[in-house]
């Protein structure tokens, strides 16, 4: 997939940091070292690490992702990446 969102809450810059849905490449998750929760009331799934944006920006960007651009939602941050196809 070429596309990807990160996102953190302004309050937790220092992580923890959510890294995709459910639908998330399983590869990319396994590098980052995220793990699958299912919040309470949700009927999907999100990927979360517990590193900061920075760091998890750092990792993606040693596989071949690059920020596209970044916004900030109400109390949220969100970061959207793209990784060239071969």
């Amino acid at each position: 997939m070429p596309y990807m969102f990160i996102s953190t809450q302004i309050r937790l810059e220092n992580g923890p940091t959510n890294v995709g849905d459910e639908y998330s490449d399983a590869t990319v998750m396994n590098y980052l070292g995220a793990r699958k929760t299912t919040m309470l009331g949700n009927n999907f799934s999100e990927y979360h690490v517990d590193d900061p944006p920075r760091l998890v920006l750092d990792k993606l960007e040693q596989i071949g992702f690059r920020v596209l651009t970044m916004t900030g939602v109400g109390q949220t941050l969100v970061w959207c990446l793209h990784k060239e196809t071969e």
